[in-house]
């Protein structure tokens, strides 16, 4: 709840402390407990995934993704024992690009609501437009892995 209280610029590094310090608190158990644990389906798929593919723009791209379960990504992360640099690396941008977007559409929706700016202004619609486009990538990306998973 703090990007309706407090503009984007603000906004956006508070969640980012946050999902970062969690991000970091999901991977430190899964390499402590996580051999105790039997992942579902979905989670072996993002682990195989992440095994081939853990490169910084990888991990970048999956953090960006809206609906995308971030505590899959962190917890398979651990699991596969990635290297903490690049993992806090890429959680950091990837996190900073969708609370940038989602900080923007809810503070300029508010702000247009509340009468401040104009509803149809190109500095609302924008990131409501971005905001679009990443739910439905990050639908489609998490059907395609889900799929997978059944076969």
């Amino acid at each position: 709840l703090i990007a309706p209280f407090y503009p984007p610029l603000a906004a956006t590094p508070m969640l980012i402390v946050g999902s970062v310090g969690g991000a970091l608190g999901g991977y430190h158990l899964a390499l402590t407990f996580g051999q105790r644990w039997q992942p579902s389906n979905f989670m072996r798929k993002i682990m195989a995934m992440l095994t081939e593919r853990s490169d910084f723009m990888t991990q970048c791209a999956l953090r960006v993704l809206p609906g995308f379960p971030h505590s899959v990504i962190n917890y398979a992360a651990g699991l596969c024992q990635l290297p903490r640099a690049t993992f806090v690396m890429a959680a950091t941008l990837g996190l900073g690009i969708k609370w940038s977007v989602y900080s923007s559409a809810i503070y300029g929706g508010l702000q247009a609501v509340a009468g401040e700016d104009e509803a149809l202004s190109l500095s609302i619609l924008l990131p409501l437009i971005a905001l679009a486009l990443l739910l439905l990538v990050g639908a489609w990306m998490r059907r395609k892995i889900e799929a997978r998973a059944l076969r």
